[in-house]
């Protein structure tokens, strides 16, 4: 099963927008949001609140990328997030995350006992390349107990 369709599966808001998952690997998550009305805001672009799953989601689909190996013994967790709209979004988006820190000094952490955090940067583009957006995630691996 691909990191797409185990979000989409247990992720429903994934699934109810629809979400195109482009790229996943542990440098890079790459999703879409396809242009669909019933997710349109007042002038006719995708909703805030649809740009920040679509940018929670790019950070998760990297988050299981890079720690699905640890997942028997930690859960991935949002901790916080921040997200800034810098240029009106119109017709399709896309979001690109890439982690903050090396994915190996966050699992030594994880093997020193601690409970690691780490931010995930995402970038909202429309199609014309324009950033509509910066988004942060910080995430973090809580070790089963």
């Amino acid at each position: 099963m691909s990191i797409g369709e185990m979000l989409a599966a247990t992720v429903p808001m994934a699934r109810t927008l629809n979400l195109e998952f482009l790229e996943t690997s542990p440098e890079r998550a790459v999703l879409s949001l396809p242009d669909q009305a019933e997710f349109h805001n007042h002038v006719g672009g995708p909703h805030a609140g649809a740009m920040f799953t679509l940018g929670e989601s790019a950070s998760g689909a990297i988050v299981l990328a890079a720690f699905g190996d640890q997942l028997s013994r930690a859960v991935p967790l949002a901790v916080s997030a921040e997200i800034s709209y810098k240029k009106l979004a119109m017709g399709a988006v896309t979001a690109t995350a890439t982690l903050g820190r090396p994915a190996a000094e966050v699992v030594a952490q994880l093997d020193a006992g601690e409970r690691p955090e780490f931010p995930v940067a995402i970038a909202l583009q429309r199609a014309d390349g324009a950033v509509t957006g910066e988004m942060t995630v910080v995430w973090t691996l809580r070790p089963n107990s």
